[in-house]
């Protein structure tokens, strides 16, 4: 039920394989802040799945691919005006939710994105690579639309038509990045938070978790910037291109 008053929040966790971390991360949500919350799975063998639904979450099987948790998350909240994305591996912390929702239920920000190199870091809680990536990829798009990215964490809220009305493709590992350069190019309205961030809570990290995964998640970024940035679509599901089906 939506707070009296306030706008309406749903925040989308998309999920594979998190059962030893789901729980003491939807346990940490602060209460009162979020009115869905929208766990997306792309096939958990674990119990995700299930341990997600006992703690209260929306659970969807959305089928893998990152970008396509995401987009059914979204689709799903859709009564939302506001919608936050976050990990469920624990490494991001709840208790930032608030200074993410606060500019856009104020109406100063479209988009607000979590840093977690402009905050503080746990030691060993992101590998070298992941700062260089982000620091690249801010570079790259502060080149192309003039806006400065620290990182490309998932953690973030985005005004849901703002979101809907940037027509986002991408169903991989790119759906961050896609949103970032999707964002700077429309002028929405962004702001950096700075926040904490802690080592995983349990399980292995699907991008960061070893040099395969890694490289397969770093080209996935790559090509997506690359396409954003020449203006090539990639294919993408009919959901994905529909924005009244958002």
């Amino acid at each position: 039920m939506a707070r009296a008053g306030a706008p309406r929040v749903a925040l989308v966790i998309p999920t594979l394989n998190e059962a030893e971390a789901i729980a003491g991360t939807l346990a940490e949500i602060p209460i009162g802040v979020v009115d869905l919350v929208v766990v997306a799975d792309g096939g958990s063998a674990d119990g995700t799945q299930e341990i997600a639904a006992a703690a209260g979450a929306t659970v969807l099987a959305s089928g893998r691919g990152f970008g396509r948790a995401c987009l059914e998350g979204v689709c799903e909240a859709r009564d939302a005006d506001i919608i936050a994305f976050m990990d469920a591996d624990g490494a991001d912390d709840p208790a930032f939710l608030p200074a993410l929702l606060k500019p856009l239920a104020d109406g100063k920000a479209d988009f607000a994105i979590a840093s977690r190199t402009r905050g503080v870091r746990e030691p060993g809680a992101m590998a070298w690579h992941q700062v260089v990536a982000g620091r690249a990829a801010g570079f790259g798009i502060r080149a192309l639309y003039g806006v400065a990215y620290s990182d490309m964490c998932t953690f973030r809220a985005i005004r849901r038509d703002a979101l809907v009305g940037l027509g986002m493709r991408e169903l991989t590992y790119g759906w961050n990045i896609e949103m970032q350069m999707r964002a700077a190019r429309a002028g929405l309205a962004i702001v950096e938070i700075p926040v904490a961030y802690r080592r995983r809570r349990g399980g292995v990290s699907k991008v960061a978790g070893n040099l395969s995964t890694t490289l397969t998640a770093g080209t996935r970024i790559v090509s997506t910037f690359l396409r954003v940035a020449t203006g090539t679509a990639p294919p993408a599901a009919p959901r994905a291109v529909a924005p009244n089906k958002m």
